[in-house]
């Protein structure tokens, strides 16, 4: 039985260097980090495998740079290395051990979610921008907005989507056609969503919360209680 977000906004830990840890409950926890470092620094006592020393000389901006090798840090206060990581044919993450990881990263932000279920997680900073392209992935005849600050609310909107989105083994979702999320409320912390395509209907509990600054932490957990409203 899944805590309610409510009951766990107080269980972050500020433990340098971790930004923020959420333990939702006793098999999923999430792990944020703020990127401060340098790149130096923090490909210092980290191991790759051939597969990410690949990668990480193929990126050509160091903020993404950052981004991937403070995920390996992540990784290792999760107590796990880079080895323990690999990827199925449609690039989603996943551990040797059987676990599922979601992995995010937006600007000086990253961070992974662990558990026993199926789960997404995404990070996104709030920018006005994201009212222009709204039509891409909001689809009105599904999706419900109310009269909340709208990019706050597109960029949960957007997060929750792309969360579901990670947790589907597959490509070929269309965040506008295939994604819904239901009606919410900021105070909630919390939605409910759903990936319908062809014969995959599944249902999700959506978490959400605000960094102070100016950033939505957006993560989904497998759901059986929700009815399809279409």
């Amino acid at each position: 039985m899944f805590f309610e977000f409510a009951k766990i906004q107080n269980t972050f830990e500020f433990i340098m260097p971790l930004y923020k840890t959420i333990q939702h409950n006793e098999n999923t926890k999430i792990l944020v980090w703020k990127i401060e470092e340098s790149y130096k620094d923090l490909i210092d006592d980290i191991s790759l495998n051939e597969r990410s020393k690949k990668r990480l000389s193929g990126m050509r901006s160091e903020v993404h740079q950052k981004g991937f090798l403070s995920v390996r840090h992540l990784l290792k206060i999760a107590g796990y290395n880079d080895f323990d990581l690999y990827y199925n044919e449609y690039g989603k993450p996943l551990l040797k051990d059987g676990k599922h990881i979601s992995i995010t990263h937006s600007f000086q932000f990253s961070g992974i979610i662990i558990s026993d279920n199926v789960v997404g997680v995404d990070i996104e900073k709030n920018r006005s921008k994201i009212v222009k392209i709204q039509n891409r992935f909001v689809n009105t005849t599904v999706d419900s907005l109310s009269d909340e600050d709208i990019v706050k609310q597109l960029t949960v909107v957007w997060g929750a989507k792309e969360s579901m989105y990670k947790i589907y083994p597959y490509g070929g979702l269309s965040f506008h056609n295939h994604i819904a999320i239901d009606p919410f409320l900021f105070a909630d912390h919390s939605s409910s969503g759903r990936v319908i395509f062809n014969e995959w209907k599944k249902y999700y509990k959506i978490f959400f919360t605000f960094f102070e600054e100016g950033f939505t932490l957006v993560y989904a957990l497998p759901s059986k209680k929700l009815k399809v409203i279409r």
